[in-house]
């Protein structure tokens, strides 16, 4: 695929924020779109972008909508929340911990029993601003959740979408929302061998880089992932949000001078939640065969990140768990 702009222009702050200040992502409306008879299931999405994704979704004429959330009793007020509005659209809660392996394949198990899975949105992530070792599983909290989490659960659901595929006779669309600053990490772990375990150490660690690490980790693996799954399985594609004021990505700061001052940037420069939540509904229903293994940004693709030596090695030459 050509591209009408270099890696290197894309990737820079200034092209950040003219796509911020200037770009407005388009809305896509049942005129064009219709998803009468199809399945979805978004992640994290008991508020915010995904909570907004679920009302665009169901906007959309979906039938069945699929709220898989940490805390369940959120998901339920989610539901009720989406169900406010007139709609034969069936909405159901499940259970889906990031943090736990369990919980993921569990979530996979009963995922197998859906008639069809059409749309299948990962938008759970974390922006954890302190360095944590999750108890769980000893893993770095951004790496575990935004990493290691998100390609355990692709992988393990590919089967199941295949299936689907199959007896949908149409792939399934598998997106996966990063973010457009990946490319900002000088990633200073890169030529650490064994990679994985460089994350895991305690000390100096800008929690920042941390989280662009996670997430370039993710383009990575998005850019190997496509190369080894057809887009008749699944048309896998990475997207993002661009940044966006009012969600709880930045919980770790709330209270404290710092976080009023990221919220009051976030507010100047920033789409409102429904403006960001455009791109991931532009993601899993606009376009066709031809994004697949690419990165949307401004609801087009983009060129992909190749960051270092690290790329060829890190997905499948690490261990996952």
């Amino acid at each position: 695929m050509e591209f009408d702009i270099s890696p290197q222009k894309q990737a820079s702050l200034l092209h950040f924020l003219r796509r911020q200040f200037f770009f407005i992502p388009s809305h896509v409306s049942d005129s064009e779109v219709t998803l009468s008879g199809k399945t979805a299931v978004v992640t994290g999405s008991n508020g915010g972008i995904g909570l907004q994704c679920c009302h665009q979704l169901r906007d959309l004429g979906l039938s069945k909508l699929i709220l898989a959330v940490r805390d369940e009793s959120k998901g339920h007020a989610a539901a009720a929340i989406l169900s406010k509005s007139q709609t034969s659209m069936v909405i159901e809660v499940w259970e889906l911990d990031m943090a736990s392996y369990n919980s993921i394949a569990s979530f996979v198990e009963r995922s197998k029993g859906l008639e069809r899975l059409d749309i299948l949105i990962l938008n759970a992530g974390i922006t954890k601003l302190f360095f944590e070792l999750h108890p769980s599983t000893g893993h770095e909290t951004n790496v575990q959740i935004n990493y290691l989490s998100t390609i355990y659960l692709v992988i393990k659901i590919l089967p199941v979408l295949k299936s689907k595929a199959s007896l949908q006779q149409r792939a399934s669309r598998l997106v996966i929302v990063t973010t457009d600053a990946a490319p900002w990490t000088p990633f200073p772990e890169q030529d650490s061998d064994p990679l994985l375990p460089a994350f895991d150490q305690p000390g100096k660690v800008d929690m920042v880089n941390r989280y662009y690490t996670s997430r370039l980790l993710t383009h990575f693996f998005l850019l190997e992932i496509s190369k080894r799954v057809p887009c008749s399985t699944a048309v896998i594609v990475a997207t993002t949000p661009g940044l966006v004021h009012g969600t709880a990505a930045l919980r770790d700061l709330n209270g404290t001078l710092n976080g009023r001052i990221a919220d009051f940037g976030k507010r100047i420069i920033g789409y409102s939640s429904e403006i960001g939540a455009r791109q991931l509904t532009d993601a899993a229903v606009r376009h066709g065969s031809e994004i697949h293994g690419h990165f949307l940004c401004s609801q087009k693709p983009v060129p992909s990140v190749e960051h270092s030596s690290a790329y060829n090695r890190l997905v499948f030459d690490s261990p996952i768990i």
